[in-house]
């Protein structure tokens, strides 16, 4: 059998991982940037995650939610605290997608709604087919049954104005948009989808999948605004590397049993991992590490005249590159052994471990400056 080839991939193996780095079979070294899309949000195997692993697999490493798990309490109790959501309630479920999905049908399930405003270029996962293909009235209805999404520009508030009604179940938005590169929702913008929801009586979901668990300085981007949300969706960041996501519940909406479910959603690996994540963050002041090395490197960036259009907060940064330099990702990789992202066509994304070091950083700017000045574009 072979592999269902739907992926681009690098001919490069990685076989061991520490900290920011990587290895691969032949024993070369890479500076990761990337962290398989913002995954990796305090290093490649930290040794209290890597403990906090191996000692739930001493004890139970899975069962289901028809018992009791006293670690997804102690992991709902740690989030709350750091992520300035204490009242919420958390859904665990195991990936980003479908944190998304969960966190739509809750939304229609309250208001009764089937209408969705998203926005263009934004990405929030890749299972909206499953619920749909499911023959239960009490669980598809009323999301699949007729709904409808309509999608908008981000930041166009004339748009917005004009979509927003009484129909409308919910808003999702992404606190920063990663694959559609690195785009920002402004400020003002997202003040406004909060007063315009309550007006309508429509939920207001944030993704922060990729934004979130301190990425950005703050816990979640959105609060960079000052604004709460009905909804909040995670995963990525939340497992370093372990399958987990969830949703953050206003308390306003009351669960009924069997409203959703899951079969590996809040394991007990998943549930250790995120919580080892947690006391990390916390522990090593991450979140500030974030933020002032992304203040720095921001500032760098724009030092280099050949690079367009810098954006971003903490440690999620997009730079957009001119078409001769469309190549630059490759080049960085195959000469300087570093790992980064991309979005089309000529969008470099930055998404590192929380836990970089500015001497990692300073590795990144010297490459780059060595790129830029062979092309004779520094």
């Amino acid at each position: 059998m072979k592999l269902f080839d739907v992926y681009p991939l690098f001919a490069i193996e990685p076989v061991k991982a520490s900290g920011s780095w990587l290895w691969d079979r032949e024993g070369k070294k890479y500076l990761d940037l990337y962290g398989g899309h913002a995954v990796i949000s305090i290093g490649h195997n930290h040794p209290r995650f890597v403990e906090a692993l191996k000692s739930q697999l001493d004890q139970i490493s899975f069962y289901s939610n028809s018992v009791k798990n006293s670690l997804q309490e102690k992991l709902a109790e740690k989030l709350g605290q750091l992520s300035g959501y204490p009242g919420h309630h958390l859904f665990l479920c195991n990936s980003g997608a479908e944190a998304n999905e969960n966190a739509l049908k809750l939304a229609s399930f309250v208001t009764g709604r089937k209408k969705i405003i998203a926005f263009k270029k934004a990405f929030h996962g890749r299972t909206s087919g499953a619920v749909a293909a499911t023959d239960n009235p009490k669980i598809v209805a009323p999301f699949n049954a007729g709904h409808e999404i309509v999608f908008l520009p981000l930041n166009d508030v004339d748009a917005f104005r004009n979509a927003i009604n009484e129909e409308v179940a919910a808003v999702i938005i992404e606190g920063i948009q990663g694959v559609g590169g690195i785009q920002l929702p402004d400020d003002s913008f997202l003040r406004l989808l909060v007063s315009e929801c309550k007006k309508a009586g429509a939920l207001l979901i944030l993704d922060e999948v990729q934004s979130g668990y301190g990425r950005t300085g703050k816990f979640f981007a959105h609060q960079h605004a000052g604004i709460e949300a009905d909804l909040i969706t995670i995963a990525k960041g939340m497992g370093n590397g372990f399958p987990i996501g969830g949703v953050l519940i206003h308390p306003t909406i009351k669960p009924w049993s069997g409203m959703l479910g899951t079969t590996f959603g809040g394991n007990y690996l998943a549930c250790a991992a995120g919580l080892a994540v947690l006391e990390v963050i916390d522990g090593q002041e991450l979140m500030a590490n974030a933020a002032k090395l992304g203040t720095y490197w921001m500032e760098q960036l724009a030092t280099f005249p050949a690079i367009l259009h810098i954006r971003g907060k903490g440690l999620m940064i997009g730079f957009d590159l001119p078409d001769s330099l469309a190549g630059l990702r490759k080049d960085l990789l195959f000469k300087h052994s570093i790992f980064t992202g991309e979005a089309k066509p000529n969008t470099v994304r930055l998404l590192p471990s929380l836990a970089l070091t500015k001497a990692e950083a300073d590795i990144f700017l010297e490459a780059l400056a060595a790129e830029l000045k062979q092309t004779a574009v520094l």
